[in-house]
């Protein structure tokens, strides 16, 4: 699947195991993380179009938030393209 950062206009390839937040990481990309565990809440974004699946059965997101677009990339898995807005995505220095 192609992941699209909309704010860096950064692309990035996950395959169907692997969480966002650790394929942007194989891809040089640091997203907002910290329990990797989708309860701390601090890798929470925006998802403009696409579909994932959780690895955990509810997800620290309320379900307005869900309704909204809100996901958990580090216990998300995509399920097609997706679009994420992700303000404090940056590259992993070489």
């Amino acid at each position: 699947m192609k992941i699209s950062l909309t704010v860096q206009g950064w692309e990035f390839d996950a395959d169907d195991g692997s969480t966002l937040l650790m394929a942007a990481q194989g891809a040089g990309i640091r997203l907002p993380s910290s329990c990797r565990n989708g309860t701390c809440r601090t890798c929470i974004c925006h998802m403009g179009s696409g579909t994932v699946r959780y690895l955990v059965e509810w997800p620290g997101l309320s379900l307005d938030e869900k309704r909204e677009g809100y996901i958990l990339p580090c216990v998300a898995v995509a399920q097609s393209d997706l679009e994420l807005a992700v303000p404090a995505a940056r590259r992993i220095p070489a």
